[in-house]
């Protein structure tokens, strides 16, 4: 046996036990990459009622939001017409004050007048 074959064994052993490493870090690289293949699966399956539900959240706000705008829009509608109608009231108002206030104040001079009258009428008697 010479010092190649010597070698050569050496090598042949070395290159045996990297295959036989090789083998076994392999089998560890698949054993977790189909770990990693499960807990997608398994993510994917929780997944899917979770986006299902976000979809149907996301449309019953949507239904929620157009219900909410439509019901403003009918308090904004409301309160229009009460205020057109207190505005119709309060220019009304003006209208029976202004027929009113002139005729009875008028009619209060004139009656004061007369009673200044009568009282100077009055005093005059009474020298």
């Amino acid at each position: 046996m010479t010092v190649i074959d010597v070698l050569i064994a050496v090598v042949l052993v070395l290159v045996s036990v990297l295959v036989v490493f090789l083998i076994v870090y392999l089998g560890k690289i698949t054993k977790s990459i189909q770990e990693l293949q499960k807990d997608i699966s398994d993510l994917s399956n929780k997944l899917e009622p979770l986006v299902f539900s976000l979809a149907d959240l996301t449309s019953k706000l949507t239904d929620l939001s157009d219900s909410a705008k439509r019901q403003l829009e009918a308090t904004k509608s409301i309160v229009f017409s009460v205020k057109n109608r207190v505005d119709t009231i309060l220019k009304f108002e003006e209208k029976i004050r202004a027929g009113i206030d002139g005729p009875i104040s008028g009619f209060l001079t004139q009656l004061k007048a007369i009673s200044n009258g009568v009282s100077t009428f009055l005093n005059y008697l009474k020298k």
